[in-house]
């Protein structure tokens, strides 16, 4: 018996959670919804590096049961739906990134290009890891490689002093 989504998302609090409080129920590109949902959490994240690296692995462990559950509850691997593992993408894409207007939209950008695409090693793990931690890991090396390219170009083009601050 198929799952509507709708059904899914108010199942239990693991759906709705891993679903994305329900952007990831998009008709199209759900991923770029669940990631575009994500941003207002970089506002919230805390200015202390330990602590934003805390929060993020704690959503990352959080996110392998979240999404193994709805997974599981779907009867697929992967569903596209499932967008809480672009959260944490993100929030690693941004670590240390002073949030401007102009940063958000390249990390952003990048981080949907990494997880799309996939790139060697983020398309082997995606192929050869699975459950919740299969689910998780791609996104976060599309998010390391979407970090790796954001800071290089902060170096390179100096756009940390940007005076769009939000």
């Amino acid at each position: 018996m198929a799952v509507s989504l709708k059904q899914a998302l108010f199942a239990n609090p693991q759906n709705f959670l891993a679903l994305g409080a329900g952007s990831g129920l998009a008709p199209v590109a759900p991923g770029t919804f669940g990631t575009l949902a994500a941003i207002p959490l970089l506002f919230i994240m805390p200015g202390n590096p330990w602590l934003y690296v805390a929060i993020t692995v704690v959503a990352f462990l959080v996110g392998v049961y979240l999404c193994e559950s709805c997974a599981n509850y779907m009867q697929t691997h992967d569903h596209p739906a499932i967008v809480w593992d672009e959260w944490v993408g993100l929030l690693v894409t941004m670590f240390l990134v002073p949030l401007n207007v102009v940063t958000l939209i390249l990390g952003f950008a990048l981080f949907r290009f990494f997880d799309i695409l996939k790139p060697w090693p983020i398309g082997l793990a995606d192929k050869k890891v699975s459950g919740g931690l299969g689910i998780m890991i791609d996104d976060v090396l599309a998010g390391v490689m979407a970090a790796i390219v954001l800071h290089l170009l902060l170096l390179l083009l100096d756009l940390s002093s940007l005076a769009l601050q939000l």
